[in-house]
Parts: structure tokens; sequence; C-alpha cells
């Protein structure tokens, strides 16, 4: 499946607090908890981790990914060592804004990068009204190059966590997403079958330029 960057719905026509009525908390705000890396250095299975312990903190949690990433389950996040977790497959920022129900306390975002940039001020909104809110997702394209919305959601988290892969070149930490198919179209939803781990030194930028 292939996809582009989408532009902001909600571009010129944000209102904070619109949506959503501060939830009633002992704190006034919530926090965003950004967790990103190179494919298959673990960002959906640390999600999974932090939404499963919030569940057994018998807390509200409301899990959501974008539209276009069907790879394993539609209705479940799923890691690539088969951990998961249900979830709500969502067009946009805007329609995931529309399905936070108003006794939820955390929200949980899967495969950021393909969300519009609309994601960032979203998850603001959220923060704003007391949620905690944790997004996982890739920072970096297969180029090697900043993956919006990524930069801009890192620059507004209260708490990144940064996860490493294993090269599958020369066993060294892995920061790349190496495709290993030709296209050049900058979204391919893929997994082993046309990625794999790369560190520095066996990252391959121009592969299928």
């Amino acid at each position: 499946m292939l996809a582009g960057p989408k532009p902001s719905p909600l571009a010129n026509s944000w209102n904070p607090m619109a949506q959503l009525e501060p939830r009633k908390t002992n704190h006034s705000f919530g926090t965003i908890e950004v967790i990103c890396g190179s494919m298959f250095s673990g960002k959906s299975e640390e999600l999974i981790r932090r939404l499963r312990r919030a569940q057994i903190a018998r807390q509200r949690v409301q899990v959501f990914k974008p539209g276009l990433d069907d790879r394993y389950d539609e209705d479940h996040i799923v890691s690539h060592n088969q951990q998961r977790l249900p979830s709500q497959r969502v067009a946009d920022s805007v329609v995931l804004m529309e399905r936070v129900e108003q006794d939820t306390q955390v929200v949980g975002i899967d495969e950021a990068q393909f969300f519009d940039d609309g994601l960032v001020k979203a998850c603001e909104q959220l923060a704003a009204t007391g949620h905690r809110v944790i997004v996982a997702g890739l920072d970096k394209d297969y180029r090697g190059t900043p993956f919006e919305p990524m930069p801009a959601m890192l620059a507004v988290a209260e708490y990144i966590t940064k996860t490493l892969a294993i090269c599958m070149q020369c066993g060294e930490p892995a920061n790349f997403s190496q495709r290993l198919t030709e296209s050049r179209e900058r979204v391919v939803v893929g997994a082993s079958d046309a990625y794999e781990a790369r560190c520095r030194r066996c990252f391959d930028p121009g592969n299928g330029e």
C-alpha cells in the first residue's frame, strides 16, 4: 500500500479547548511521551507494555493507529514479535479526536509517522485536558531524513525514549530502516519483506533511488 503525507485537516482552524473538557483529576495537565526509533527496534512493543501497565492500574485506555496500517491486524496494534493490543484505525487526527471518549485517561497512538501534521496539536490538546498520551513512530524515513510529524512531536513531548534495533548486516546497534525494494515512494507499508534495520555504517540511503 502506498501513501504520502497528508496536509493537516486542522490547519488554521484549531481550537485547543473546543472538543474536550478538562478531566477531573489531581493534575491540570497530562503529558506526552514519545517512543521513536528505526523499524524492528521495539517501539510498538514498548508502547504495548506501557499501555498494559496502565490497564493493570485500572486506567481507562484507548489505542489508535492510522487507517493505512493493516499489516498484521485491522483491530489491534501488533509488534513485530506478535504482541498485540486492541486498537481503532482512524483516517486522520480529526477522527482520532472525535473517537476519544470523555472518561479516557490514557491515549496510545502507534505508527504516528503515518498521520497528518495535525496529530501534534491533537496530542497537545489531549495533554492540556489531562490525558497521558503515549506516541510511537519512526523518527526517520527510508532515506534517513526526519519523518514528519515526528520531529514536531519530539519537540513538544515531556518524555522521549529512543529505541535501537540490531543491524542485520553487522550486528551493531541500528538506528536506520533500510528499504529492500526499489520503490521511491516515501511511504511503503511493509515489514521484514521490505525493510531491515541497519547501523550508520551499513545504511545505504540511495537504495531504491
